[in-house]
C-alpha cells in the first residue's frame, strides 16, 4: 500500500480508528525516523526561551528613556564624586599631620635654697601668677641677725681704715715737722761752719783766741749731729707711712670682706621668699604652712605661660617642612576650635637619638622602624585658652 492510499483511509476512518492507526503505525516505523520529532520538540520549546531573552534585553534602553532626569543625576552624583576624589587627593598632597603631638613648655622646678621652716605658702593648686609674685616664705629670723652681724662687720671695718687714715694724716704731719726740722738743723750747720772758718783765719791772723776757735769747731760739730739726727727722724716719719699704707689696705681688703658677707646674709634673707620667675601656674604643690624645708628640695612645679608645640612627625614626611611654614592647630581639649602657628625649628636629629637608652642598631638582628623626629611648632598669637604640657594635639603643616 502506497503512502498517498493510506492518507485516504485515515481521513476517511471513523475518529476512533483514526487516532489507533497512528499508533500502530508509529510502532511499525523503525526507531530511525524517531530523532528527527524529537529534535522538532527540541526546537519548539527552545523558541520561547530564546523570544523571552530578547524581550527582557530590549527593557534596559527603554528604563533609560522612560526615566532621563533620574539617569542624568546618578551619572552627575558619579561625577561629582570623582572630582571630589580628585581634589581632596590634589589637596591633601600640600599638607603633613600627625597625631603623635603634645603641648610642651619648660617647666619650672620650685624648690628650697635654704633650710627653714615654712611659714606662708601664698598660692594654692593651679593658681595663675603673675611674675615676681610670692609663692611662700620661710623663716627668716635667723637670717635677719646674721644680716645685722655682716652690717656690723662692714660698720667695723669702715671703722678700722677711717682710723687708719687719720694716723696717715698725723704721721704725714710729722713727716713735715721733721722735714722742718732737717732744714732747720741744716742752716744752723752752714752758720756754723762758717763761724768755724772765720775763727780758723783770725786765729792764723792772731785777732782771735784759741778757746773762740775750739768753741766754734764744737758748734759745728753739734750742728752737724743735730742734722743727722733731724735726717732720721724724717725718714723714721717716711718708713711709718708705710706701715699705715699697710694697715690701709688691710683695713679696706677687710671691708670688702664684711661687704661679701653682707651681700651674702642679704642674698639668703631673701631666699626666704620665693617668688615666681615668670608668670604661669602653680601646680602640684607640696609645701605646707609649718614643714621644715631642705635645700634642694621640691616644694611645687610652676608652669609658664610660653607652650608650644611638640610634634613628633615621621622621617619620611619632613622632605618639604621648612621653618615658617603655617600650621592649622587642632587641640582635643578644644575641639571647636582652631588655632593657627608656624614651623619654628626641626630638631637635628631623630627622637631616640636624645632618649636615655638610645637605640644601639650596630648589634642583633636590625628592623628598620621608621623614625620620628620632633618639630617645634609655636603660636602666631597667644592661644587665650589653658593649655598644659602634655595635652595632645593635631597639627597640620602646608608644606606646598
Amino acid at each position: 500500500m502506497d503512502a498517498k492510499t493510506e492518507r485516504k483511509e485515515r481521513e476517511t476512518a471513523p475518529a476512533g480508528e483514526a487516532r489507533a492507526q497512528p499508533r500502530s503505525d508509529q510502532q511499525q516505523r523503525p526507531p530511525k525516523d524517531d530523532k528527527p520529532v524529537e529534535d522538532k520538540r527540541g526546537d519548539d520549546t527552545q523558541a520561547p526561551a530564546t523570544q523571552n531573552d530578547s524581550t527582557s534585553d530590549g527593557n534596559k534602553p527603554g528604563l533609560v528613556r522612560r526615566h532621563p532626569y533620574i539617569a542624568a543625576i546618578v551619572a552627575i552624583l558619579i561625577l561629582l564624586v570623582i572630582a571630589g576624589v580628585a581634589i581632596w587627593w590634589i589637596n591633601a598632597r600640600q599638607y603633613e599631620w600627625t597625631d603623635d603631638a603634645f603641648i610642651d613648655a619648660r617647666t619650672v622646678t620650685v624648690g628650697a635654697e635654704i633650710s627653714g621652716r615654712i611659714t606662708d605658702v601664698a598660692v594654692t593648686d593651679n593658681q595663675p601668677v603673675e611674675a615676681g609674685a610670692v609663692l611662700l616664705r620661710i623663716d627668716d629670723s635667723d637670717y635677719q641677725a646674721s644680716l645685722k652681724q655682716a652690717q656690723a662687720g662692714v660698720v667695723a671695718a669702715r671703722a678700722d681704715i677711717a682710723n687708719v687714715q687719720a694716723q696717715t694724716e698725723a704721721q704725714n704731719a710729722k713727716i713735715d715737722a721733721a722735714r722742718k726740722q732737717v732744714a732747720q738743723a741744716q742752716a744752723a750747720l752752714e752758720f756754723a761752719r762758717s763761724e768755724d772758718q772765720r775763727n780758723r783765719e783770725l786765729l792764723a791772723k792772731g785777732t782771735a783766741t784759741q778757746q773762740q776757735a775750739q768753741q766754734a769747731a764744737s758748734t759745728l760739730r753739734q750742728d752737724q749731729a743735730t742734722l743727722d739726727a733731724a735726717n732720721a727722724n724724717a725718714e723714721a716719719a717716711k718708713s711709718q707711712v708705710a706701715v699705715l699704707q699697710a694697715q690701709g689696705k688691710s683695713a679696706e681688703a677687710k671691708l670688702r670682706q664684711a661687704q661679701a658677707t653682707e651681700d651674702q646674709a642679704k642674698t639668703t634673707l631673701t631666699r626666704t621668699m620665693i617668688t615666681a620667675p615668670v608668670a604661669g601656674h602653680a601646680t602640684n604643690i607640696t609645701a605646707a604652712k609649718g614643714t621644715y624645708a631642705q635645700p634642694g628640695q621640691v616644694l611645687m612645679m610652676f608652669v609658664p605661660k610660653d607652650v608650644w608645640v611638640n610634634a613628633n612627625f615621621k622621617e619620611t614626611q619632613l622632605d618639604l617642612m621648612r621653618p615658617g611654614q603655617p600650621v592649622d592647630i587642632a587641640i582635643d581639649a578644644y575641639p571647636e576650635k582652631t588655632f593657627h602657628g608656624h614651623v619654628d625649628s626641626i630638631q637635628a636629629g631623630s627622637g631616640t637619638a636624645f632618649s636615655l637608652l638610645p637605640a644601639e642598631n650596630a648589634t642583633g638582628n636590625f628592623v628598620k622602624v621608621v623614625q620620628r623626629v620632633p618639630v617645634k611648632i609655636v603660636f602666631d598669637q597667644p592661644p587665650g585658652v589653658y593649655l598644659g604640657p602634655g595635652m595632645s594635639v593635631v597639627p597640620t603643616v602646608k608644606v606646598r
